[in-house]
C-alpha cells in the first residue's frame, strides 16, 4: 500500500507546476464555504443596487421630486460606493478584510430599514449612502478576500460566484420588487402595516442582511493579511487549516517571500514606482478596467430597468416582470463565465464581452431611433422594433454578465502584488463607482435631452473602445499564484 507521501511524491508536478488539490491535502470544502460566506456580500451589493429599480415611482411621489430630483436620490448610493471602496481598501490593510465586510453587513442594516422609513429626499439620501459605504465596501473586500484564500487552480472561478451573488441579489431585487408590487396592486399602493409597498422593497434586504453578518463570524481572517501585520502564527494556523500541514506551510513562506522586500506598512504611496517615480502601470489597467465596466451602461438596465420599458410602452408590471426577465439571464450568463474563466483566461472574456456589448447596443440604439414620441411623450416602437429592442437589450445583459460583469472583480481581487492590493482597489473602486454615479445620474438628463437613442448610442461607442483597451494594455492572470503578481 503507498503512502500518502509516497503518492505525492510520485505525482509530484513537473517543471514548476502548482500541485493538485488532491496532491497538497487542500480543504477544499472549507475554502467553498468560506467563499460563499464571502460572496454574501455580493448579494447584498446587487440587491441593494437592484431594489432601488421598482421604488422611482414611490419616491417620485412620497418626495415630489423632479428628473433631476429622481436621478440624484437613485445615483445618491453610489457616492457612498465610492468612498466605502475607496476607504475599505486602506482600512482593511489596517484592520482585516473580514472586519470591514462585519462592518459593511452592519451598515447594509442601516441602510435597509431607513431607506424605507424616510419621509424626505435629505433623509433617504443619507440611508442610501450609508448604504452605498456598504456596497461599495463589499464590491472590493468581497472578491479580494476570495482571492487571498484561494489557490490560482480554482481562484477565477470561486471570484465568479461573487458575480453570480451580485446577479443573484439584482435577480431578487427583482423578483420582490415584482412580487410586492403585484400584490400590492402597484409600488405605489399601502401595503401590509399602512405603508406603501416600494417601503417593503427595501426592509425585505434586512434578512439576508442579518444572515451575512451572522455568518461572517464563522470564517478566518485573510491569511495574506495576518502575514503582512507579522501575525504569523494566526497566519500559518489559518493556511494549515485551509491547506494541509506541508502545503500551508509552504504556502506561508511564499507569501512572506513575496512581502520581504518591503516589510512597511501598505500605504497609497506604494501605487507609485520606486524606480519611475510615476503611478505603476498596473493601477492604470486597474482604473480602465473600473471605468470602462460603467461607461457601457449597465447600470442603467440594473436602475432604471422599470422606467425605460415604460418609456416605451410597457406597464409598469410588465416592465418588473422584463426585469425579473434579465436578471435570470444574468445569473445563466453568469454560469458561462464560471465554466470558462479559469480555462480559457480572463482577457479573451473581456474582449469577447466588449465586441458582443458594441454590437448589441447598436442594435438597441437603431431601434430607440425609429421611435416617435405619443401624446403622452412616452416613446413608441413598431413591434418589429419593440421586438428587436427587447431581443438586443438582454442579449447585451448576457454578453456583459459573461464577462465584463464578473472578470473586471475577478481581475481586481487578484492582478495586484501583495504590497499594494489593498491600495490599489481602493482607487479602482473609488473610480469604479465614480463613473457609475456619473452614468446613473446623468441617464434621466440625457433621457430627456437627447432621447434612449442618443445615450444608448454613447454606451454603445464606449464599449467598441473598451475592446481596444482589453487588447492592448489588459495582462492575462490565469493560473498565477497571487505571490507571482507584478505591478
Amino acid at each position: 500500500m503507498r503512502t500518502r507521501a509516497a503518492e505525492r511524491a510520485t505525482t509530484r508536478p513537473r517543471e514548476g507546476m502548482h500541485m493538485t488539490a488532491t496532491q497538497a491535502g487542500e480543504n477544499t470544502r472549507l475554502i467553498v464555504l468560506i467563499s460563499c460566506v464571502a460572496t454574501i456580500g455580493g448579494f447584498l451589493f446587487g440587491f441593494d443596487s437592484g431594489v432601488i429599480n421598482g421604488t422611482v415611482d414611490g419616491l417620485q411621489r412620497a418626495f415630489n421630486s423632479d428628473s433631476v430630483g429622481t436621478g440624484f436620490n437613485v445615483a445618491s448610493m453610489l457616492l457612498g460606493c465610492a468612498v466605502g471602496a475607496f476607504f475599505a481598501g486602506r482600512l482593511a490593510d489596517v484592520f482585516g478584510r473580514r472586519t470591514l465586510l462585519i462592518v459593511a453587513a452592519v451598515l447594509f442594516l442601516i441602510s435597509a430599514w431607513g431607506s424605507g422609513i424616510a419621509t424626505g429626499s435629505l433623509e433617504f439620501v443619507l440611508y442610501r449612502i450609508i448604504g452605498g459605504l456598504a456596497v461599495g465596501a463589499a464590491s472590493v473586500m468581497s472578491p479580494a478576500y476570495i482571492a487571498e484564500v484561494s489557490s490560482a487552480r480554482y481562484r477565477g472561478r470561486l471570484a465568479t460566484v461573487q458575480q453570480i451573488a451580485i446577479i443573484g441579489g439584482l435577480f431578487a431585487a427583482f423578483l420582490s420588487n415584482y412580487l410586492l408590487a403585484r400584490v400590492a396592486g402597484g409600488s405605489t399602493v399601502e401595503f401590509w402595516a399602512g405603508y406603501a409597498a416600494w417601503r417593503w422593497m427595501f426592509w425585505i434586504e434586512m434578512v439576508p442582511a442579518a444572515l451575512f453578518l451572522v455568518a461572517l463570524f464563522a470564517i478566518p481572517e485573510s491569511p495574506r493579511f495576518l502575514v503582512a501585520r507579522g501575525r504569523l502564527a494566526q497566519a500559518e494556523a489559518v493556511l494549515v487549516r485551509l491547506y494541509g500541514d506541508i502545503d500551508g506551510r509552504r504556502k506561508l513562506g511564499e507569501i512572506r517571500d513575496s512581502l520581504a522586500s518591503d516589510l512597511h506598512r501598505p500605504k497609497f504611496s506604494d501605487l507609485v514606482s520606486k524606480v519611475t517615480g510615476r503611478v505603476r502601470p498596473i493601477v492604470w489597467v486597474g482604473i480602465g478596467l473600473a471605468v470602462f465596466q460603467q461607461l457601457v451602461g449597465i447600470n442603467v438596465v440594473f436602475y432604471y430597468g422599470a422606467v425605460l420599458w415604460q418609456a416605451v410602452g410597457f406597464s409598469e408590471n410588465d416592465a418588473l416582470l422584463i426585469n425579473v426577465l434579465s436578471g435570470a439571464l444574468s445569473i445563466g450568463a453568469c454560469v458561462v463565465s464560471l465554466l470558462l474563466v479559469d480555462r480559457i483566461g480572463r482577457k479573451p472574456l473581456l474582449w469577447i464581452g466588449s465586441a458582443g456589448m458594441a454590437v448589441t447596443l447598436a442594435a438597441v440604439t437603431a431601434a430607440f431611433w425609429t421611435g416617435t414620441l405619443g401624446d403622452d411623450g412616452r416613446l413608441v416602437l413598431s413591434d418589429s422594433m419593440g421586438l428587436l429592442a427587447l431581443v438586443a437589450a438582454n442579449l447585451y445583459v448576457i454578453f456583459f454578465n459573461a464577462s465584463w460583469g464578473p472578470v473586471m472583480w475577478v481581475m481586481l481581487g487578484e492582478m495586484f502584488p501583495n504590497q499594494i492590493r489593498g491600495s490599489g482597489l481602493a482607487v479602482a473602486g473609488l473610480f469604479q463607482w465614480g463613473a457609475n454615479f456619473l452614468i446613473t445620474w446623468t441617464f434621466p438628463m440625457l433621457l430627456a435631452g437627447i432621447g434612449l437613442a442618443g445615450a444608448y448610442g454613447l454606451y454603445a461607442i464606449a464599449a467598441a473602445l473598451s475592446v481596444v483597451f482589453v487588447l492592448r494594455y489588459v495582462n492575462e492572470t490565469r493560473g498565477r499564484e497571487l505571490e507571482q503578481m507584478e505591478g
